[in-house]
């Protein structure tokens, strides 16, 4: 048996290859987020590799940039919303767009502003991520990739007042210019982000509204893009409404993704756990799936996962009703039926859109089962626009709707409804089907204000909700064919309105 030795030469050869290969694995950082699922690597304990396959919400709101100006990553705690911020900066500053890429493009070198609350805050946590923890080059900005001249050595420069911080960064772009990342800081103030012109700007973490508007403001004349990362600790502020607030007429669309724990592969159940055990329970669903926080002005404080449920066949013999609330400005349906012998409400349809005729809205609900019988808005006879002598119901009625007035109008009648829902959700008799994304926005928003009063925007179907659980067992009927008296006859287990009590 022969043996054979590798000459020193070789040796040193083959040293200098695995040297390399280290280099480029180490200094290269950025080539190993998101990665084709035949060379992502899967973490210890972890059921599901780091492929980009297996973030389906990030590179969503990667590709989203090329048709949205303002975008909006909401997530939990530890789900990647930085790094994925932090690439896509990245990767507008050099060019250097992966295979993958879809999102937006920028063919020359930018000016990019990368904003946080303090400057410290920024050293201590993005700095790194952008440079390295370790050294140098080995952070989301490859070690080559920092442009470097005589008056900045390393390729930056330092950020004033802030020991240590950097202020901007210089990177090479792939035609052959130079883009620049400015730093920049909510405690500030909006004067320092005004009179300039920038093709892209993060976000990192909540900002003012002010600030935000100011950053819209410099990316007009460059067809620039402005995005944010970030975890909704504050609750529903300006900035939160402003995406999740839906679109009014004229606005532009924006794109929001929603992350949450259960949506990443590189968190393990057991480090799940982990950290669960150390996020107060008022405050998990922040946390982990990036909701708002209402806090105590939450009206329905059920966390979702308790009564969403996948679609299923409805059996003919539940008994279904509608409930209707008329507007001009925005028009909502809501359909449920009844499981009598569990006592249980399923929602599982839903209309919901604006300034459109009558006779619009009546084609769509009706659609959804001519047979079936709902209870209505009782203020819908005073509103509306462009009906001349009737009533919004009266309207409805004439197009073929069977309606009935839901119940009297005041606030006791409100808070009856609120509470008859909150004890349905809270006792597992009211359930929602998973499609119902209008339904489980306004679920997600409906609250109070501080002197106790329901914010009056974005409740449509909350209010429809009320109208159903309170009134729809007087209505609520079952299809039949045998004749139009019985397609019509009303379904009502206990024959009480529970409004009169009789």
């Amino acid at each position: 048996m022969t043996q054979e030795y590798l000459s020193r030469s070789e040796k040193e050869q083959l040293l200098d290859l695995l040297q390399e290969k280290e280099n480029r694995i180490k200094y290269n950082y950025v080539d190993t987020l998101f990665m084709d699922d035949d060379k992502a690597i899967t973490l210890p304990d972890c059921d599901r590799s780091l492929a980009r396959s297996n973030y389906p919400k990030h590179v969503e709101f990667f590709n989203a940039g090329a048709d949205f100006t303002e975008r909006a990553f909401i997530a939990g705690n530890q789900t990647g919303k930085t790094t994925t911020g932090l690439e896509e900066l990245y990767l507008h500053c050099s060019g250097r767009y992966p295979h993958w890429w879809k999102g937006k493009r920028f063919k020359k070198p930018i000016t990019a502003w990368l904003c946080g609350d303090r400057g410290e805050i920024i050293r201590d946590g993005m700095q790194q991520d952008l440079m390295g923890r370790t050294e140098i080059g080995t952070g989301i900005i490859p070690r080559d990739m920092f442009h470097k001249n005589e008056n900045h050595k390393d390729g930056t420069s330092s950020m004033p007042g802030v020991p240590g911080g950097i202020g901007q960064y210089f990177i090479k772009h792939i035609s052959g210019g130079v883009s620049k990342i400015v730093i920049k800081t909510y405690n500030a103030g909006k004067n320092a982000f005004e009179s300039a012109k920038v093709d892209c700007i993060m976000l990192d973490e909540e900002c003012p509204m002010d600030i935000y508007v100011e950053c819209q403001i410099r990316t007009i004349t460059t067809g620039g893009i402005v995005y944010l990362t970030f975890t909704p600790d504050s609750g529903l502020t300006d900035t939160v409404l402003h995406f999740l607030d839906k679109p009014k007429d004229g606005e532009p669309a924006k794109f929001v993704t929603m992350v949450g724990w259960d949506d990443v592969p590189h968190l393990s159940d057991k480090r799940k756990k982990q950290l669960l055990a150390t996020i107060p329970l008022h405050l998990r669903d922040v946390k982990t799936k990036g909701k708002p926080y209402l806090g105590a002005g939450a009206i329905y404080p059920i966390p979702e996962e308790e009564f969403v449920v996948r679609p299923f066949k409805i059996p003919e013999y539940w008994p279904k009703a509608f409930a209707f609330d008329p507007g001009w400005r925005k028009t909502a349906a809501l359909w449920g039926t009844y499981d009598q012998e569990a006592d249980t409400w399923y929602l599982y349809s839903e209309y919901y859109r604006g300034q459109a005729e009558p006779s619009v809205h009546c084609a769509g609900i009706r659609a959804r089962g001519d047979w079936i019988q709902g209870v209505a808005d009782p203020h819908g006879s005073k509103a509306g626009k462009g009906v001349a002598a009737q009533s919004f119901l009266e309207a409805y009625e004439n197009l073929g709707l069977e309606l009935t007035l839901a119940s009297p109008s005041g606030q006791g009648s409100i808070e009856l409804g609120i509470n008859e829902v909150y004890n349905r959700l809270s006792s597992g008799r009211l359930k929602v089907f998973s499609t119902m994304q209008d339904w489980l926005y306004e679920y997600r928003i409906y609250r109070r204000k501080e002197n106790g009063k329901i914010v009056e925007t974005n409740n449509h179907l909350m209010d429809c909700t009320r109208y159903l659980m309170l009134c729809g067992f007087q209505v609520m009927s079952v299809q039949r064919e045998e004749s139009d008296w019985d397609r019509k006859t009303s379904f009502n287990p206990s024959g009480i309105n529970p409004y009169t009590g009789y």
